[in-house]
């Protein structure tokens, strides 16, 4: 498949999860909102929307490769390695092969606490209480951070870059 004129648009999972960061900021629960990318050159207009939406710096980790989730995994870890966030928020899934394993590889290779499918996130101090639908019902978790959350559809409605008046 030709990607050489394909525009690159950012998965809706992860734009909930930039959503969820920026309303933490906003809450104040967070200092600063690091988006990451890994792909090729044209991932950085991904990470261009994701700086429009509120998000204070963007990293681009270029390869033309096709990435599999415990590649992403594995690159992904460097980075929180070097940044050393407090808390990691992703999307789900993947859409373009619809793998759900990113943020669990993610957190055992950095032997962190995880909330999956957070349909509600609220950080307490050092601690985060991830909500997420079950069968039968909700289902809550209290994360010691640094921690790993993977955003669903319920946890928000991502807010789109607007134009100045």
């Amino acid at each position: 498949v030709e990607l050489a004129n394909v525009k690159m648009a950012m998965n809706p999972f992860d734009e909930i999860a930039v959503e969820e960061a920026i309303r933490l900021k906003e809450a104040g629960k967070a200092e600063e909102i690091i988006v990451v990318s890994i792909g090729p050159q044209q991932a950085q207009e991904t990470l261009r929307t994701a700086l429009a939406m509120g998000a204070d710096r963007a990293i681009l980790v270029k390869t033309d490769e096709q990435t599999e989730p415990l590649g992403v995994a594995k690159v992904l870890k460097g980075v929180v390695e070097a940044e050393k966030p407090g808390l990691v928020i992703l999307g789900k899934q993947a859409i373009d092969d619809d793998s759900n394993q990113t943020g669990q590889m993610l957190a055992a290779l950095l032997g962190w606490a995880q909330g999956t499918f957070a349909s509600k996130v609220v950080i307490d101090g050092d601690k985060a209480k991830v909500t997420r639908e079950v069968d039968g019902g909700l289902q809550t978790v209290e994360l010691k951070m640094p921690a790993i959350v993977t955003a669903d559809l319920r946890l928000n409605q991502p807010r789109y870059a607007s134009l100045p008046n």
